[in-house]
């Protein structure tokens, strides 16, 4: 898909206005909307869905903070006055099913919402992505990442928080690359130093910085690609990157922008 392609993406509203309904209600979240680096991630996972023929929309001006990082620092009544906001808005236009492109959104819309009345199907970018693939709905070839060493660093909330492992690495083997761990991976990963709201503050007094031990750890893999599935992720593993001024030789790309650099016509 060339670059100069312009996609419209519709909001809810005017798709009720229209009286249709998306096949999925994409959440684009604070980062990828904010962000300069995670909205590459946004029209990333855009354009995978364009190609795919998904039908979609966003909530636009609509959407809120999920709440997320207030109830990480451990304000509860902000996080649910912003989640109740939030689930009024989805059940109004009869959202049935999410997709996201940040864990910690999944994690909050799929696990804490439905006690508070917010019941939907969600899924993280890079199960659906997964879907797409082994549906047909889109194919890929590894283009520049063929034969190229990718590591995949498990977010908190996708990983441990909700048992997501094989999906980004199952697509990322998709792309003809050559998959390598680092030593922590998995259900035994270690964070990237942004989750319960730290993304937001000052570190605590320490020997290391958490981002630049585990940009140390995939260092260690001699992958050419650090892959994630995570805005949050992707400040922490690239500020780790620039941290050993190695960005020339390691790129740090989410799941979505490799296979919306490689997605090609069915």
């Amino acid at each position: 898909m060339a670059e100069t392609e312009k996609i419209t993406v519709s909001t809810m509203a005017e798709m009720a206005a229209k009286g249709e309904s998306p096949e999925v209600l994409f959440w684009v979240g604070c980062s990828g909307s904010f962000d300069d680096r995670a909205k590459k991630i946004t029209v990333a996972i855009v354009r995978i869905l364009h190609h795919a023929g998904i039908k979609f929309a966003v909530l636009g001006t609509e959407e809120s903070c999920t709440g997320d990082p207030a109830k990480r620092a451990g304000n509860e009544f902000l996080f649910q006055m912003q989640a109740i906001n939030n689930i009024t808005i989805l059940n109004g236009y009869n959202v049935k099913k999410i997709v996201t492109g940040c864990p910690h959104c999944f994690n909050t819309i799929k696990n804490e919402y439905p006690s508070l009345g917010g019941n939907y199907e969600v899924m993280h970018h890079t199960s659906f992505i997964n879907d797409l693939i082994k549906s047909g709905r889109i194919k890929i070839e590894g283009g520049s990442f063929k034969g190229k060493k990718i590591v995949f660093h498990d977010p908190c909330y996708l990983g441990r928080g909700n048992g997501i492992y094989e999906a980004p690495r199952e697509v990322i083997v998709e792309l003809d690359s050559q998959l390598v761990e680092m030593q922590r991976n998995k259900h035994k990963s270690f964070c990237c130093g942004a989750g319960g709201a730290q993304m937001f503050k000052e570190a605590e007094k320490g020997n290391k910085e958490v981002n630049i031990e585990r940009t140390e750890e995939a260092m260690k893999t001699n992958a050419e690609v650090i892959a994630t599935g995570c805005p949050f992720c992707m400040t922490m593993m690239t500020d780790g990157v620039k941290h050993f001024n190695k960005e020339a030789n390691i790129k740090v790309l989410d799941v979505a922008e490799l296979i919306a650099e490689t997605v090609t016509k069915k």
